[in-house]
């Protein structure tokens, strides 16, 4: 099974009617910001994440983040009244997107940052996924990756080590905290190929609430059974939780599963090596993690993988271009 050969949707055609075109060109622009907007607010919620955790323990927290978020879905979802899965395996689908990301991705990636690890080394561990997606997406997504995708999956890779190389100088991680953060990168990655595989197109509050709820029924009873469900009602809490629901449930996962959906799993996959270093910078402005100068060095590489992984169409193929230099 093949997958779109382009993120950005049909053109309409000139007869549609001028609503349809409208919506079209709506499509088109939120596509077209879908990667910045993604970027920026899930790369803040590694910092957000890490300020309500200071206040209770993690699986508590995200028990907490999730029946809010399913608080707000909950009356959507009734008012609405958007269309639900029509099988079972629809309804199984879903829920099984839903423990991967929201339940092994998030629980551990809170684990991690609970254990001491900075955020930007728990986001550089996670963003090893594009490499994982790129070895497993021909198999499982019916993907093939190109040649310049493969260099910026390498440029990427090189920028987000040399992040956690500069970052080593100034900090010491725990075993445990990195082995919970590759759980986390387990989670998102074989996420990401299922939904890329068996996701289908229903709305995202339907969506976004089957999955939520799929996990808060894997981290609250984790929580009631490991934690001692104490919580510090704070203002940075209440700030933290705002944003973690606001900006990074209901939008950036939303965006994620969009980008999958009208995109190559292996290009927005790629988006992921530019969160380490924008996690590491805001974590540096919020939180007060230092940013060794190696580091920036990391960001710009990562950028120049993400760059040339999502724009690979609309470069000739370096097979062709060292075909034309012999000559």
């Amino acid at each position: 099974m093949s997958a779109p050969a382009s993120i950005s949707p049909v053109a309409p055609a000139d007869d549609a009617p001028a609503g349809a075109v409208g919506d079209a060109r709506g499509a088109s622009l939120l596509l077209r910001a879908a990667p910045a907007i993604f970027l920026l607010f899930w790369s803040a919620g590694f910092a957000a994440g890490k300020v309500g955790i200071a206040y209770t323990g993690p699986l508590t927290f995200l028990a907490i983040r999730y029946v809010l978020v399913l608080l707000i879905l909950l009356p959507l979802l009734l008012v609405m009244r958007p269309p639900l899965p029509r099988t079972p395996a629809e309804w199984l689908h879903l829920a099984v997107v839903g423990f991967l990301i929201q339940g092994l991705y998030f629980a551990f990636g809170y684990i991690a940052l609970a254990a001491g690890i900075s955020t930007a080394a728990v986001a550089l561990i996670v963003s090893l996924q594009p490499i994982l997606v790129a070895l497993i997406a021909p198999r499982i997504a019916g993907e093939r990756v190109g040649g310049w995708e493969w260099i910026g999956l390498g440029l990427g890779l090189a920028g987000a080590a040399l992040v956690i190389v500069a970052r080593s100088r100034v900090e010491v991680m725990s075993a445990f905290g990195v082995l919970a953060a590759v759980v986390a990168l387990g989670g998102m990655t074989i996420g990401t190929l299922y939904e890329k595989r068996f996701g289908g197109n229903l709305h995202p509050v339907t969506a976004n609430s089957v999955q939520y709820a799929a996990g808060l029924a894997t981290t609250l009873p984790l929580a009631l059974l490991l934690e001692d469900r104490q919580v510090a009602w704070t203002l940075p809490l209440a700030l933290s939780l705002l944003y973690l629901i606001v900006c990074n449930s209901l939008i950036a996962l939303t965006l994620l599963l969009l980008m999958i959906r009208r995109g190559e799993v292996s290009r927005v996959s790629a988006l992921f090596f530019l969160v380490p270093p924008m996690a590491a910078v805001i974590g540096w402005l919020l939180l007060g993690e230092q940013m060794p100068p190696l580091a920036w060095l990391g960001l710009a590489l990562a950028a120049a993988g993400v760059g040339l992984a999502t724009r690979a169409d609309r470069l000739p193929s370096p097979r062709r271009m060292h075909g034309l230099g012999a000559r």
